[in-house]
C-alpha cells in the first residue's frame, strides 16, 4: 500500500470465494464508489469460471465513467498466490451446495425441529459448521504462511465459529467478523424516531448505541439519538404496536420471508429489558424451539418465516443468469451504496478515517465482562490505522447470559467435533442447543438425527465422518 495526499493506492485485496454470484458484486459497488482508494482485487474460488466471470464484470465496472474508485480485478489459480503479499483478506464461501443447507434445513423437521435460517444456532448450524470449519482451517493456515500480517474479514457464517476457528489455527491472526444486522436494527429505531418526533431522514449512524452479545444474537442496553433516550420511546411504541409490528417504509414480511415484522423483538424487550438487535428470524432460533418456532403456525403468529431453501435454489439460476448478462455487457451493476461498511472498514484501517462500528472478535479484553475470554463476541469497536480496539460493552445481564451462554458452550463443542470428527461431540451439541431443547426430544432420536444428517452431508465432511 501507498499513501499520498491522502488517498491509498496499490491497495491488494485478496478474495477468497470471489466466484460469488451476490456479495461480489455488492463489494465492486462500494470499491467503485470510494474515491481514496485505488488497488487490486486478487480473486480466488474453487469455481474458477465464476472467478473468471467477477473478474470480467469487476473491469468493467472499473472501466465506467462513474466509478470514482479504480480497480483492477484478477483471477487466480491458488489461495496461496492470492495470498503473497496481500494487504486484506476477505472471506465469503458457502459450505457445500443448497442441497446440504436443504439438510441443515429440513431433517430435522422430523422430530418438530423448525429453523428459520439454518446457519448459525440448531442443528443446521452445526452441521454447516462441520463443513465449514475444515475450509477454515487451511484458509487460516494459507493466510499464516502467505499473508500473515494481513487484516481479515469474515463475511462467511456460522460467523463465530469461522472467526474462533481462524484464531484457533493462528492465534496471531487480524481477523474480525462483519454482520449487518445491527444495522438493520438501527434503521427500526430511526425510523421510529422519525415517526415521533417528526424528522426527516435521520441517518442509521446517527442511533448511537451500546452493542453486545455474540453474532446474530446481539442487543443493546444503551441506544440514543441525540438528546433522546431511546429506551421509553421504544417502550412506548412497543405499547402501541405489540400486535402488529413495525412494517418498514420499503419492506414487508409477507413479500418476502426474509423480512420480519420485529415482532419478536419486541416480545424480547418485554421479557428482557433490553433491545434485541438481529432480525426475528435470526433471534428466535436462539430461543427455545417452543416458542417462536414451534411450529409453521407459530412462525406466522409471529410475523416472519421459515428458510426456503427451494427459493435459494430458484434465485440461484437468476444469479447465474445475471452474471451471464454482466459478462456480456448486457447489464450493468446499479452503482449506489449498499448501506454494507466493509469497505470504510478498510479505509479505517488504512488509516484514512476512524470510525467505530460493530464487529466479531475474541472477548480477550473482556469487552463483555462477564462472557468467557475465549468466546467471539459482538460489541462495537474503534477502527483506526491498522489497529481495531474493542469497546468495553460491559455485562451482559444475566437473564439474557442465560440466553447467550448454550451457544457459546456449542461453539466450544462444535469446533472440537470438526476438528477431530467426534460425533459424540455433536450430539452433545444438539441435545444442548436450545431449539432442540425446548422440543424435549428422546437422546435416541438425536442421535439418529446426527447419523443421518451427517450421512447425507458426508460429500463435503472430511474423511473422518465416513
Amino acid at each position: 500500500m501507498k499513501y499520498q495526499n491522502g488517498k491509498m493506492s496499490d491497495v491488494q485485496i485478496a478474495y477468497i470465494g470471489g466466484g460469488s454470484r451476490g456479495w461480489a458484486w455488492t463489494f465492486m459497488t462500494d470499491l467503485a464508489l470510494e474515491p481514496d482508494m485505488r488497488g487490486t482485487i486478487r480473486l480466488y474460488d474453487i469455481d474458477k469460471k465464476a472467478a473468471e466471470a467477477n473478474k470480467i464484470i469487476g473491469n468493467q465496472v472499473t472501466a465506467r465513467e462513474d466509478a470514482v474508485g479504480k480497480w483492477e480485478y484478477e483471477a487466480y489459480d491458488s489461495i496461496q498466490t492470492a495470498l503473497d503479499g496481500a494487504d486484506f483478506v476477505v472471506l465469503s464461501i458457502l459450505p457445500g451446495t443448497f442441497d446440504e443447507m436443504a439438510v441443515d434445513v429440513h431433517m430435522p423437521e422430523r422430530l418438530g425441529i423448525y429453523q428459520s435460517v439454518g446457519d448459525t444456532a440448531g442443528p443446521g448450524g452445526i452441521m454447516r459448521a462441520l463443513r465449514t470449519i475444515p475450509m477454515y482451517v487451511e484458509i487460516a493456515e494459507a493466510i499464516r504462511d502467505h499473508a500473515p500480517n494481513a487484516w481479515v474479514i469474515n463475511y462467511t457464517n456460522p460467523m463465530s465459529l469461522c472467526v474462533k476457528t481462524l484464531y484457533h489455527v493462528f492465534p496471531q491472526i487480524k481477523a474480525f467478523g462483519c454482520c449487518h444486522e445491527v444495522f438493520g436494527t438501527q434503521k427500526v429505531l430511526k425510523e421510529i424516531v422519525e415517526q415521533k418526533f417528526g424528522v426527516e431522514e435521520i441517518d442509521r449512524s446517527e442511533i448511537q448505541v451500546n452493542v453486545l452479545g455474540i453474532n446474530h444474537f446481539t442487543w443493546f442496553d444503551y441506544a440514543s439519538y441525540k438528546g433522546i433516550d431511546l429506551f421509553p420511546v421504544y417502550k412506548e411504541y412497543i405499547d402501541a404496536h405489540y400486535e402488529e409490528g413495525h412494517h418498514e417504509r420499503d419492506k414487508h414480511w409477507m413479500n418476502s420471508s426474509f423480512e420480519c415484522a420485529h415482532r419478536v423483538k419486541f416480545d424480547l424487550f418485554r421479557r428482557y429489558g433490553m433491545i434485541a438487535a438481529a432480525g426475528d428470524r435470526h433471534l428466535a432460533e436462539f430461543m427455545p424451539g417452543n416458542e417462536y418456532l414451534n411450529d409453521p403456525e407459530t412462525v406466522t403468529g409471529w410475523k416472519f418465516g421459515l428458510t426456503t431453501v427451494d427459493w435459494r435454489k430458484e434465485d440461484l439460476k437468476n444469479r447465474l443468469e445475471k452474471s451471464r448478462k454482466l459478462v456480456a455487457g448486457e447489464e450493468q451493476v446499479e452503482l449506489k451504496p449498499t448501506g454494507e461498511e466493509g469497505i470504510q472498514l478498510i479505509k479505517a484501517l488504512c488509516g484514512l478515517r476512524r470510525m467505530v462500528s460493530n464487529v466479531n472478535i475474541p472477548n480477550t479484553s473482556l469487552q463483555i465482562k462477564n462472557l468467557p475470554a475465549d468466546a467471539i463476541v459482538e460489541t462495537n469497536a474503534v477502527f483506526e490505522r491498522d489497529a481495531i480496539r474493542p469497546v468495553v460493552a460491559g455485562e451482559i445481564p444475566e437473564n439474557v447470559k442465560t440466553l447467550i451462554m448454550p451457544h457459546v458452550e456449542n461453539h466450544a463443542y462444535t469446533l472440537q467435533a470438526a476438528l477431530t470428527c467426534d460425533k459424540e461431540l455433536v450430539v452433545k451439541a444438539f441435545l444442548n442447543d436450545p431449539i432442540v431443547k425446548g422440543k424435549n426430544c428422546k437422546e435416541e432420536d438425536i442421535r439418529q438425527l446426527v447419523d443421518d444428517m451427517i450421512a447425507a452431508t458426508a460429500k463435503y465432511l472430511p474423511d473422518g465422518w465416513k
